[in-house]
């Protein structure tokens, strides 16, 4: 019984040990849809894409996508991987709205900056420069030949 009692209080001491070490964090990066970064719900299984976090709307089934800690000094209390720094390092977007083919850093950053990694324009997308300050270095191919000028030579119109 003495053995017994020993194997008990050895076991109860490691089960012990094991539950006070430090958890490594919960990783909550995940693929959204259309490929884009997202945030992973408690569940492990809903992927947010990643500018529906801490917009005030639950998107996740316990809501942790709004909690206070992720969204009480934003951005620096979200992931790394939620935010993509503009070359000016005080304006930010979320991390999937790089290379969407709009310019929401107000520089062209988050679409045409090397940091930004985007690749050519996609199937959907004309490359051309833009006229208008919305789009950086494509346009989208729904507005070819719509009697409207949105690349600077007009091949918008002409050769779309």
């Amino acid at each position: 019984s003495a053995v017994a009692l020993l194997i008990l209080t050895a076991g109860l001491a490691s089960g012990l040990a094991l539950a006070l070490l430090p958890r490594a964090p919960v990783s909550r990066f995940c693929t959204a849809p259309n490929n884009k970064t997202g945030f992973l719900c408690d569940d492990r299984v809903t992927c947010v894409p990643a500018s529906w976090v801490c917009d005030r709307a639950s998107n996740c089934r316990n809501g942790e996508d709004e909690q206070e800690q992720l969204c009480g000094d934003v951005p620096h209390s979200l992931p790394g991987h939620l935010v993509f720094y503009c070359s000016n390092p005080s304006v930010w977007v979320y991390a999937d709205q790089r290379c969407n083919g709009v310019n929401d850093c107000g520089d062209c950053s988050d679409e045409t900056w090397s940091l930004a990694a985007c690749p050519p324009c996609g199937q959907d997308w004309w490359s051309c420069t833009p006229v208008h300050f919305q789009f950086c270095s494509c346009i989208p191919r729904r507005l070819c030949r719509d009697g409207v000028q949105h690349c600077l030579g007009w091949s918008d119109e002409f050769v779309c």
